[in-house]
């Protein structure tokens, strides 16, 4: 395969390329299951905006941190299991800084065009989210450069919280049952964020970052990601009040996974312990979207 191909499969983690749809449109089915206005066209339409969106989040991600991935020590862990052939591409060099800004403005460009064939309000809605989901994008990657408390990681990871409840915003309004499926997505963001921590906490401490890990060390990760998965499982109780009977089963099986996962993380509070069952928290996630979406189909 070619290389140039290959590193913007990297940059673009195209190996998770469904799951930004899926969740993303999982808000989208859930609010036309109180407010109407499903089609199999607008479905598509929501996915793309998923997809295109969170792509370019990728890209910010890092470009903006373009010169401290040239640190990194570990590239073979968690960089292997994000992206197929294991490259850090902007960083490395084997795709200019220049043509991922380029790659930005384009991604951006097609979002923001396909947002605004929604209708009105709710095109200004997601415009709104989208541009404070990459401010916050931004925010989370300089302040975690320098920090003494982890500000970064509990107001940057918004964005990601943000993201179904955008999806939402499609077709719904900002009512009760998007503020829950904020609080129930937040913390579960908070906790992979923790996993994510955990694993990469060898190259965030060569590259100078104040991650979970290096402020609090492995031990306080792993009660990080558990307490935080707790969290998420009581906000679930919440959100579950507004779900049907599929989503509700969905949910429950989830927070099995997570339990799984916890177990393992807690017993052994290693980065390679946490790198096997990191694959349970994305699992976790498509079935709750999944289960959201199935349930507001049927």
């Amino acid at each position: 395969m070619n290389r140039t191909l290959q590193a913007y499969i990297d940059l673009l983690r195209l190996q998770f390329f469904f799951a930004w749809p899926i969740l993303f449109s999982s808000g989208y089915l859930l609010a036309t299951a109180a407010y109407g206005g499903f089609s199999w066209l607008m479905l598509l339409q929501v996915a793309l905006i998923g997809f295109f969106g969170f792509e370019a989040g990728f890209v910010l991600n890092d470009y903006v941190d373009r010169r401290y991935d040239t640190r990194d020590v570990e590239a073979g862990k968690l960089t292997r299991y994000w992206r197929v052939f294991g490259s850090r591409p902007i960083a490395e060099g084997s795709i200019p800084s220049d043509h991922a800004l380029l790659l930005i403005l384009a991604l951006v460009g097609v979002t923001t065009l396909l947002i605004l064939l929604l209708p009105s309000p709710h095109s200004l809605y997601v415009l709104l989210i989208m541009a404070v989901s990459y401010t916050l994008e931004v925010f989370y990657q300089l302040k975690k450069r320098q920090e003494t408390f982890p500000v970064a990681q509990l107001i940057g990871r918004i964005d990601f919280a943000l993201f179904p409840v955008a999806g939402y915003l499609t077709v719904g309004f900002s009512d009760l049952t998007a503020l829950l499926y904020f609080i129930f997505f937040y913390p579960f963001a908070i906790a992979h964020l923790g996993a994510n921590d955990l694993i990469d906490g060898v190259n965030d401490r060569a590259r100078g970052m104040h991650t979970i890990t290096t402020l609090y060390g492995e031990k306080g990760s792993a009660y990080w990601i558990m307490g935080f998965s707790a969290l998420h499982i009581l906000t679930a109780l919440l959100f579950m009040t507004a779900l049907g009977w599929i989503s509700r089963f969905g949910l429950l099986l989830g927070f099995v996974l997570l339990g799984i996962a916890n177990g393992v993380i807690m017993k052994y509070q290693t980065p390679a312990a946490t790198l096997r069952v990191l694959p349970l928290f994305h699992v976790t996630m498509i079935i709750y979207a999944l289960s959201i979406g199935f349930d507001a189909l049927l």
